[in-house]
C-alpha cells in the first residue's frame, strides 16, 4: 500500500508562510514607493511652474506675446521635467505651448483644452500674470502624474522580488518530491515507504480474501436507466461492467486506469449524498465513469491515468470536500480513499475493485492517513499470478 499523510511536514509550512511574506512585502513597498514617487512628482511640478511663471513675468515686461515672449516659455517648457504643457491667457486669446505636439493639449472652438490623461496629475497649476496694464493675463499648466522611469524601476524591482518567492517555493516543493521518493523503488509522491513495500512483498494476502463486496448496497429500487435517481450517477450494480470494458480498452491501447472508491462516513442523508456525488461530477467531469458505492460511497473510473496522477487527483478533491462540507473539517478521518490502477496488468474488474477496497478498508482504520493507495510491483504481480495457475 502507498499512503498520503494528513499533517503535512513544517518545513511546506514554513515556506509557504515565507513566501506569502515575501510577495506582501513586494506589494507594500512597490504601494509606498510609488506613492512616494508621485509625491515627489508634485512637489517638482510646483517648483517648475513657479521657474515658469517667472520667466513669464519677466519677458512680458518688454512684450507680451512677442517672439522673445513665446521663446522665453518653449525655452522654459523645455527644461522642464514634469510640465507638460502651459495655456496662456491674455487680451487678444489664449496660447498654448507643449512639449509634444498634440499630446496635453486639444482645441475647442479655437481655445486651448488640457487633455484629460491617467498620467497626468489631477493638479491644477494656475497663476496670474501682473504685467503691466494687460488684464486677464494667466498661465496655467498641466504636470505628469508619474516618473515614468522611476516606476518602471520600481515594477521591475517589485517583479524581481514575487519571482524570488516563486522560486522558492518551486525549489522547495522539488526537493520535498525528491527527497520522498526511496531509492531503487518509484513510488507516487507522498507515500509511505515501510508500509508500501510490507504490502508488495505480500501479494498472496489479498489472493485471500472473497471477492465479494465488504459491505452491502445501499437498499432501494432495482436498477433502472443509466443514473440513481438518488445521486444522479451510475448505479452500483454497473461499476463492474462498466470497469471491466473500461480495463479491456485501455489493456489493447496500453493505457493505465485508476480506481478511485471514496467513502462519506459522516454524511447522514441522501440529500447531503446527492450534493457530494454532485461535487464528484463536477470535479471528475465524467458523470458516465461515477457510480454510487454503498449508502454513501462513490466509485469513479479514471482510464488513462496512473495511480501518482490518481493521487494527486484524490488529494485535491478531498481538499475541496473537506471546504465544501464544513461539518466534516474536523473530521476529515470520516472522508476516506483507497485506490488502485491496472500498473501494466491484466487483471479483472473484479481483481481491481478487491485493490482498491482493501486500500478504502486500510485508510478507515489508519489514524494518519485518510487516502491509500495499493501499489503493485509488476513483476511480482506476475509471479504470483504464475503460482496460482
Amino acid at each position: 500500500m502507498s499512503m498520503h499523510p494528513k499533517k503535512r511536514t513544517g518545513l511546506g509550512a514554513i515556506i509557504a508562510a515565507l513566501c506569502i511574506v515575501i510577495y506582501l512585502f513586494a506589494l507594500v513597498q512597490a504601494a509606498v514607493r510609488i506613492y512616494f514617487n508621485i509625491e515627489e512628482n508634485r512637489s517638482a511640478a510646483e517648483q517648475e511652474f513657479s521657474k515658469i511663471t517667472a520667466a513669464a513675468l519677466l519677458s512680458g515686461r518688454y512684450g507680451f506675446m512677442d517672439e522673445r515672449f513665446i521663446s522665453a516659455m518653449n525655452n522654459a517648457l523645455a527644461a522642464s521635467n514634469v510640465i507638460e504643457a502651459l495655456i496662456v491667457t491674455g487680451p487678444e486669446g489664449e496660447y498654448a505651448f507643449e512639449r509634444q505636439q498634440g499630446h496635453a493639449v486639444t482645441w475647442v472652438n479655437n481655445s486651448p483644452r488640457f487633455i484629460n490623461k491617467l498620467g497626468f496629475s489631477n493638479q491644477g497649476y494656475y497663476n496670474t500674470l501682473p504685467i503691466n496694464d494687460l488684464r486677464n493675463a494667466n498661465i496655467k499648466a498641466v504636470a505628469g502624474a508619474y516618473n515614468y522611469s522611476e516606476i518602471q524601476k520600481i515594477l521591475k524591482e517589485t517583479l524581481l522580488l514575487i519571482l524570488i518567492g516563486f522560486a522558492l517555493a518551486f525549489f522547495t516543493m522539488l526537493i520535498q518530491i525528491l527527497i520522498g521518493k526511496p531509492e531503487g523503488e518509484k513510488l507516487a509522491a507522498g507515500v509511505n515507504e515501510r508500509t508500501t513495500s510490507a504490502y508488495l512483498n505480500e501479494p498472496q494476502k489479498l489472493s485471500n480474501i472473497p471477492e465479494t463486496p465488504a459491505h452491502e448496497s445501499a437498499s432501494g429500487p432495482a436498477p433502472k436507466g443509466l443514473y440513481s435517481p438518488r445521486s444522479d450517477i451510475g448505479w452500483e450494480e454497473y461499476i463492474i461492467d462498466r470497469l471491466d470494458s473500461e480495463l479491456h480498452r485501455c489493456a489493447s491501447t496500453e493505457n493505465d486506469l485508476t480506481l478511485i472508491l471514496m467513502e462519506f462516513a459522516d454524511l447522514t442523508n441522501d440529500t447531503m449524498f446527492k450534493q457530494a456525488a454532485a461535487e464528484a461530477v463536477s470535479f471528475f467531469s465524467s458523470r458516465d465513469l461515477l457510480f454510487e458505492y454503498g449508502k454513501y460511497g462513490i466509485a469513479v473510473i479514471l482510464p488513462g491515468l496512473d495511480l501518482e496522477t490518481g493521487i494527486s487527483k484524490s488529494e485535491k478533491f478531498h481538499q475541496r470536500v473537506m471546504v465544501k462540507f464544513p461539518n466534516s473539517a474536523y473530521t476529515a478521518s470520516n472522508f476516506n480513499i483507497g485506490l488502485s490502477s491496472r500498473s501494466g496488468r491484466l487483471l479483472s474488474a473484479e481483481r481491481l475493485m478487491l485493490e482498491s477496497r482493501e486500500a478504502l478498508s486500510k485508510s478507515k482504520h489508519d489514524q494518519k492517513t485518510s487516502i491509500i493507495a495499493f501499489q503493485s510491483d509488476l513483476e511480482k504481480y506476475r509471479a504470483f499470478i504464475a503460482s496460482q495457475s
